[in-house]
């Protein structure tokens, strides 16, 4: 009689498959995109693009301002909010501060008493306006029930009104060398890699990060687990009206003037560079190193499109169907996942 052996069959290891980071696609974008004009600018002109020291500076100054407010807009749709006011901000944090900032033996001083102050004022004069209206938007959205998209578009109308009400739509210069300093050099843009570097941290390895990934993905499921829904989103409208605020002391001091129009459409093209960078307009999707990306592509087509001196309109037309573009790829990659 044969014995009868039986064999225990190992589950096999399935092994892990490498799931590529999002940011690294629209990194490839970001060099195809500036490939082209690469290649279109040898053709075209006979010279390069990407080795044109003095205009790739100017980009990256102008990708920093943007940049800021991007970082803040970024965590707001997040969240599943929009801000639409952070360009009027920009204006209003920028006169505020500006009229704080002038220095001695000019006589159209805005405040001819306070003039010479030590640096610190002025900026922390601008953040907290930024930080104010941040409020005020998160309080009207949380509290009163308005739709975030009402709530802004009403501080984005009252924010400029107040920004030319402030010296009667006359711009404000004669700064101090300490707050120039703010603006020269390449200090703008270690500013920004500083602010997108402490937010990234942020988001993705703090309580308060998750909580607004949660809130952003399941209003109701992030009540139900605990958090306080409310206050989150105070504080997270309040940093993006912090970092408003910051870009508008950061440009003002760059420009070594304070005017009402400044930040004109910047809220526009904030909101595009989370959009483009991988930031669900749903919510509860996004990163700050795909805003970063983001933003360095809206940089280079401007700049691009300068370099090649190419109808600075046909940009805006170009920014509009990227950002719809990417408003279609992520509607395609969210029926993918489900």
């Amino acid at each position: 009689m044969s014995e009868a052996t039986t064999v225990v069959e190992q589950p096999k290891k399935t092994a892990k498959k490498f799931k590529m980071p999002q940011e690294f696609s629209i990194l490839l974008v970001l060099i195809g995109i500036a490939a082209v004009f690469e290649i279109l600018g040898w053709m075209q002109r006979d010279q390069s693009f990407l080795y044109n020291p003095q205009g790739l500076l100017i980009m990256i100054l102008q990708v920093s301002e943007i940049g800021l407010i991007a970082v803040g807009v970024t965590m707001i749709i997040i969240a599943g909010g929009i801000d639409l006011a952070s360009g009027s901000v920009v204006a209003l944090s920028a006169m505020v501060a500006a009229s704080l900032a002038q220095a001695a033996g000019y006589d159209r001083a805005v405040y001819p008493g306070l003039v010479n102050l030590p640096v610190l004022l002025p900026v922390l004069a601008g953040l907290a306006v930024g930080a104010l209206t941040g409020l005020i938007n998160g309080a009207i959205t949380v509290k009163m029930r308005v739709p975030a998209f009402i709530a802004t578009l009403g501080m984005m109308v009252s924010a400029r009104g107040l920004a030319r009400y402030y010296t009667g739509g006359q711009p404000i210069s004669m700064f101090t060398d300490d707050y120039m300093w703010i603006g020269s050099g390449s200090n703008p843009v270690i500013i920004f890699l500083a602010v997108a570097m402490f937010f990234h941290v942020v988001l993705r390895y703090t309580r308060f990060g998750k909580s607004v990934y949660a809130i952003g993905g399941n209003v109701q499921a992030a009540r139900v687990s605990g958090i306080n829904v409310g206050r989150t989103l105070m504080i997270v409208y309040m940093i993006g009206g912090l970092l408003s605020g910051l870009a508008g002391i950061v440009v003002s001091a760059r420009a070594q003037t304070g005017q009402s129009g400044m930040g004109m459409s910047y809220e526009l093209d904030a909101i595009a560079a989370a959009v483009i960078g991988g930031t669900s307009l749903a919510g509860g999707v996004g990163r700050i190193t795909g805003t970063v990306i983001g933003a360095l592509i809206l940089g280079v087509i401007s700049s691009g499109f300068t370099f090649l001196g190419i109808d600075s309109y046909l940009q805006e037309i170009v920014k509009g169907l990227i950002i719809v573009a990417a408003v279609v790829a992520d509607q395609f990659r969210k029926k993918r996942v489900h």
